[in-house]
């Protein structure tokens, strides 16, 4: 049950994604069009402290007029590496910077329609180092004990895809 890619031409592109138009073979020999975006990958980070909270962004996303709980998170840049990125990331839009940085996890959000693939990290050492840079991503930056991250996404107050997966992921990891 493999589809095939048989062409794939862009269609429109900006300096965050490209919106492709594919021929697309499928099992039986019928071809399909089917649009492609085409993103840079993502880098995520979460910081655990020795209170066993994480620390989150409380915002909105107009796109679906929604308020949630995310971790930090962006693009990574050309050259960049995804913890390095996941690092400025958190530092840029929270004011802390995270210690060493493990691999959690990787994940493609929307893989019937987008190659993006957001790289998740995690630290149990964070510092302050001030006010972020990036204060007007989030209305406020909270640590929130991991124990309540099964009800926050349960009741839809972590509606990020990626930040859902690393925070249910690290709930286990660290609370067993």
């Amino acid at each position: 049950m493999q589809w095939t890619k048989a062409s794939e031409r862009n269609v429109y592109r900006n300096p965050w994604f490209g919106v492709n138009l594919a021929d697309v073979v499928l099992p039986d020999g019928r071809h399909l069009d089917h649009y492609v975006i085409r993103q840079r990958a993502v880098a995520v980070a979460a910081a655990v402290n020795t209170a066993d909270e994480v620390l989150l962004l409380w915002r909105h996303r107009f796109i679906t007029g929604s308020w949630g709980w995310e971790l930090p998170a962006g693009v990574v840049e050309d050259g960049e590496d995804a913890a390095a990125a996941a690092a400025r990331e958190m530092e840029e839009e929270t004011g802390w910077r995270p210690g060493p940085l493990r691999h959690l996890l990787t994940v493609e959000p929307s893989n019937g329609l987008s190659d993006a693939r957001h790289h998740l990290y995690w630290t149990q050492e964070a510092a302050l180092i001030g006010c972020p840079e990036d204060a007007f991503e989030s209305s406020r930056r909270d640590w929130v004990p991991l124990k309540a991250v099964p009800e926050l996404v349960a009741r839809g107050e972590v509606p990020a895809a990626n930040s859902a997966a690393g925070l249910l992921l690290l709930h286990h990891l660290v609370l067993g």
